[in-house]
C-alpha cells in the first residue's frame, strides 16, 4: 500500500534561515581558520625558534593582513 499523502511540495519552502545559517557557519570557519593560522605562526616563531616574540608578531600580522585581503567578500556584479 502507498504511504500517507504529504503536505511537502518540492521547491516551495522558504530557505532564507538555512541560507543565513550556512553563510554564518562559512564565515566563522573562514575567519576562525585565519585567526588560528596567525596565532599558530606567532607561537611557533616565538617558542620554537631563537627569534623571539617580535618577529613572530610581525609574521602573524603579515599573514593576517594578507588573509583579510584575500578572504574578504568580493562585490557582486
Amino acid at each position: 500500500m502507498a504511504g500517507p499523502a504529504s503536505d511537502y511540495h518540492r521547491g516551495e519552502m522558504d530557505i532564507s534561515e538555512q541560507q543565513s545559517t550556512f553563510h554564518l557557519v562559512m564565515g566563522i570557519t573562514k575567519w576562525g581558520s585565519l585567526f588560528l593560522a596567525a596565532l599558530l605562526l606567532l607561537l611557533v616563531i616565538w617558542f620554537c625558534t631563537p627569534n623571539g616574540f617580535l618577529p613572530g608578531f610581525i609574521a602573524a600580522v603579515v599573514i593576517a593582513v594578507v588573509g583579510v585581503v584575500l578572504l574578504r567578500s568580493k562585490p557582486a556584479h
